[in-house]
């Protein structure tokens, strides 16, 4: 007889919630022992795509595409499509796909990616393409864009700005009628510009009175890896440093966009010619003080953002920007100037004044590598780095033979890997020509001004060259670096071609 205390427990006294539990264990078990049966046949997919619906610049290189399963390598990389076509490599991290350009996508263009077939690593069907669930995405890069000084009418002085990929690529007023800029960079992001301008008052009495200030393009693009911001209208002005109690000279713009670098002369204490740094924080406050130790000179901010490169009596110093050293980060003696840095900073061209008169041309390497690319008798007046760092553009000159001393000016492109030097194309006998490469390395932009000099005790409120000539006129070029194809037996040849905007000092928005 068995003892009633031991008797097997009445299923019906189970709670309710506990009966619901076991049902959903027991139907989850049978779906997973399918599912480990059967294989899962599930289509592969894009999870994301890091450019989807996003605008590029020069400085984006690179896309990634994750993958919801494994995938076979050879598969995508035959069917990945990319249109119009974009060169690049591929590279895996588990189910991530990395393309990475060999050079920056053109600038102003629609780009569309597709995957159409492609196989899963461990798919059950043998049937190629049968995994992948067709994926289709578009991206585009920045809008081809550039800023330039006025010189006729009401814009004269007046910073303007035109997209060339716009509906109606019309240039448009930025600045106020009542300043007149005499320089300015534009940020990296392109959303503003950094520039310096006097009121049309001193302007006319040529006295130094510049403030710095910003102002909003209206241009906004949304990047990969950046928050999405609102957009802001063009032509908001606001004043960065006054003219109070120092006159603002010389500055630079930090690549990363947040740190300004600025030339100062105290009005009270004119031997109080120093650096200055102005940097904004999270609160969208600026703050501006003395770089300790340094006085002056011509500068120019390292790629990294972190360094000044300055021009001392004995040659050029590298310069921590964050703290004061007793030394420099690095001196080299040979060179007077740093004309660019290459876009990742392994490299920059330097300007070295020979005892004989004449001017060298030098590609310095972090490798410690100092290559002389030219030697010249005239002027090596601007280079810079194409973005892949295989070619310098310079803008030179040349000695005219006679008893007048006259340069003409050209510009040349120099193979850094070989420093063959190809003249592209020889400029008007006029010195104060400026030349600026696009971003994405496909053109150059240039002007020609026409500067007369000011008499003593002459007032004009026009533009004015570095020297402090008047710039009555000018006219913008456009330079494509992409060679038209030869005709009849000619070999193909690089045409410059006249842009209807009077204007000078032109540059790219990044």
């Amino acid at each position: 007889m068995i003892n009633s205390k031991f008797k097997t427990p009445n299923l019906k006294w189970i709670e309710p919630l506990d009966r619901v539990a076991i049902t959903v264990m027991l139907v989850l078990s049978v779906v997973i022992g399918l599912l480990l049966w059967h294989g899962d046949s599930s289509s592969a997919r894009v999870r994301d795509f890091s450019w989807q619906n996003k605008q590029i610049g020069s400085e984006d290189n690179r896309f990634i595409l994750t993958f919801s399963r494994p995938m076979e390598h050879a598969s995508v990389e035959a069917n990945l499509q990319i249109n119009p076509p974009l060169p690049g490599k591929f590279s895996w991290a588990g189910r991530k796909l990395a393309y990475t350009l060999i050079a920056p996508a053109p600038y102003g263009i629609e780009y569309k990616v597709q995957l159409l077939q492609a196989t899963d690593r461990f798919g059950s069907s043998g049937e190629k393409g049968a995994n992948l669930k067709p994926f289709e995405a578009k991206f585009r890069t920045r809008d081809r864009a550039f800023v330039y000084l006025g010189v006729e009418g009401k814009d004269a002085g007046r910073l303007m700005l035109v997209n060339l990929s716009a509906a109606e690529p019309k240039p448009i007023a930025l600045t106020p009628a009542d300043l007149v800029v005499s320089d300015f960079i534009p940020y990296p992001d392109s959303r503003r510009i950094l520039f310096s301008a006097n009121d049309r008052t001193s302007q006319r009495q040529a006295v130094l009175e510049q403030n710095l200030y910003t102002v909003t393009t209206g241009i906004a693009p949304q990047s990969p890896n950046t928050e999405v911001t609102k957009e802001e209208p063009a032509g908001k002005v606001r004043l960065v440093l006054d003219k109070k109690d120092y006159q603002n000279l010389k500055f630079d713009l930090s690549p990363d966009g947040k740190t300004i670098v600025v030339q100062r002369l105290n009005r009270r204490n004119p031997g109080d010619f120093s650096i200055w740094t102005v940097k904004m924080d999270s609160s969208d406050r600026l703050t501006a003080k003395p770089l300790e130790g340094q006085l002056g000179g011509d500068f120019l901010i390292t790629p990294d953002s972190k360094a000044l490169a300055i021009a001392q009596a004995q040659g050029l110093a590298i310069v921590p920007l964050e703290t004061h050293q007793d030394k420099p980060l690095d001196f080299l003696p040979k060179f007077g100037m740093v004309a660019s840095f290459s876009r990742d900073g392994t490299a920059a061209a330097m300007v070295k004044f020979n005892t004989d008169y004449t001017r060298s041309l030098y590609l310095v390497t972090n490798q410690g590598v100092e290559k002389e690319l030219l030697r010249i008798t005239g002027s090596i007046m601007s280079a810079q780095f194409d973005p892949m760092g295989q070619t310098l553009y310079c803008l030179l000159t040349k000695l005219i033979p006679g008893q007048q001393y006259q340069e003409q000016p050209y510009i040349a492109a120099i193979d850094l890997k070989t420093a063959e030097m190809k003249p592209l194309l020889v400029l008007p006998n006029q010195r104060q020509v400026e030349m600026n490469l696009s971003p994405d390395g496909i053109a150059l932009l240039f002007d020609q001004p026409l500067a007369t000099p000011l008499s003593a005790g002459e007032q004009s409120d026009a533009p004015r060259t570095d020297s402090g000539e008047a710039v009555t006129s000018s006219t913008l070029w456009l330079l494509p670096l992409v060679s038209a194809p030869p005709t009849e037996g000619k070999p193909a040849q690089m045409q410059p071609e006249q842009l209807p905007l009077p204007g000078f000092h032109p540059r790219w928005l990044p």
